[in-house]
């Protein structure tokens, strides 16, 4: 590559820098660190760790009182070679996080129960993580066919306010998601 083909990209380069462009769709990222399989006391159970990094915008909405809602999903599969794998269990967990200006405490619920942080590191690491998740029953499995775990972990933004829902729209501030597919051993 001769110097001049180089001339349009860097005279472009302090604007595309300054403009934080590609800098918003890293500001906010899930990283999945541990997910593991296990048969415990009769049934299959999951564990699973992420690392959260939310975005400048998901920040100033908690901080304004707009509660954000995680998802964690994960679908038990048995394979089958001659139709659609038959899906064999299916389980849903969803924490709700919310920050409380007038004690300046961050609340993490998990269904009916709710727990109360100082910081939002602190309740990020409570909802970012599941131990012995109980996704089927050992009996429900075929012994003598293949199965395997479609799971996911998001930001749920369909349970944002309905204004906020229509402004998002094709704002990559407020994607957050993890996937991934494991086989039983």
């Amino acid at each position: 590559m001769r110097r001049r083909d180089l001339l349009p990209g860097l005279l472009l380069a302090p604007w595309w820098l300054a403009s934080g462009w590609p800098l918003a769709a890293a500001a906010q990222s899930a990283e999945l660190l541990t997910l593991a399989l296990r048969r415990d006391d009769g049934a299959l159970t999951l564990e699973f760790a992420t690392r959260l990094a939310l975005s400048r915008a998901v920040e100033d909405a908690l901080q304004r009182g707009v509660p954000v809602y995680f998802v964690a999903e994960a679908t038990l599969y048995r394979r089958r070679w001659y139709w659609r794998d038959d899906r064999v269990a299916r389980v849903r967990r969803t924490w709700r996080l919310a920050f409380q200006p007038l004690t300046a405490t961050w609340r993490v619920g998990l269904g009916a129960l709710t727990q109360t942080y100082d910081t939002l590191n602190e309740a990020l690491a409570t909802l970012s993580a599941a131990g012995r998740w109980r996704i089927a029953d050992l009996a429900d499995l075929d012994p003598d066919s293949r199965h395997y775990i479609d799971f996911s972990y998001r930001l749920d933004t369909t349970q944002l306010p309905s204004p906020l829902q229509l402004s998002l729209a094709g704002q990559s501030d407020w994607v957050l998601r993890v996937e991934r597919e494991l086989v039983l051993p």
